[in-house]
């Protein structure tokens, strides 16, 4: 799962992106709005990490902003504001929850996995038999566990959540490696869909190019 964390609180993010790295998220941070705003509009993302207030404005705003866009991307607020009218403040603004700092990054990662899993069924069936089960981060193939390294996971997952969809090679790309992707080798990708389809047959998955990569719905 890819994560922007748009948080300025230089201790802060730099720990949330830490702990949500080692839990094999790919997360990529900003401090700015400005900046979340050229991110979210030239990168794909599966949730938002947004804090309220920020030096060039409203988090909360800026969510706002996004939903009247037509964004539905899940979006946890990240906040010092606990009144009662605050939350509702923050849940009727547009994210999906909301926390109240300190708290612990374990609870954020659970509410993180939440707010996704709201957005899309417990388990999925792709074609040829292959079947994902997103809490326990691994598939089946008739009903039989495979495993898979957490960078093939991640290549399965961003496919998977836009099932039926046609995924660039750029964006996949972005959606496993994150900003760094930029970093990884010319073929990387393609060795780790390679992987995939010796592990999990060839069914589930279409390419085409021009197109890139589509995971079929069974």
């Amino acid at each position: 799962m890819r994560v922007l964390l748009i948080e300025d609180d230089r201790i802060l993010g730099e720990g949330l992106r830490d702990f949500l790295r080692a839990d094999d998220q790919v997360v990529d941070w900003c401090t700015r709005l400005d900046e979340a705003q050229a991110a979210v509009q030239g990168e794909p993302f599966d949730a938002w990490l947004v804090d309220w207030q920020l030096p060039d404005g409203s988090g909360l705003q800026w969510l706002g902003r996004q939903r009247a866009a037509g964004a539905t991307t899940p979006a946890l607020m990240l906040t010092a504001r606990d009144a009662v009218a605050d939350r509702i403040q923050g849940l009727e603004g547009g994210a999906d929850d909301y926390i109240v700092k300190p708290f612990a990054p374990e609870e954020l990662a659970a509410r993180l996995r939440a707010c996704v899993r709201r957005h899309q069924p417990r388990r999925l069936a792709l074609a040829g038999g292959v079947a994902l089960d997103w809490d326990a981060r691994q598939p089946r193939v008739h009903g039989q566990p495979v495993a898979l390294t957490a960078r093939e996971w991640a290549v399965l997952e961003a496919l998977a959540r836009r099932a039926g969809r046609w995924v660039a090679k750029t964006d996949l790309e972005g959606l496993v490696l994150g900003f760094d992707g930029a970093q990884a080798t010319s073929n990387a990708l393609e060795v780790h869909v390679s992987n995939l389809r010796r592990k999990l047959g060839r069914d589930w998955i279409e390419s085409q190019r021009g197109l890139g990569y589509r995971a079929v719905l069974a």
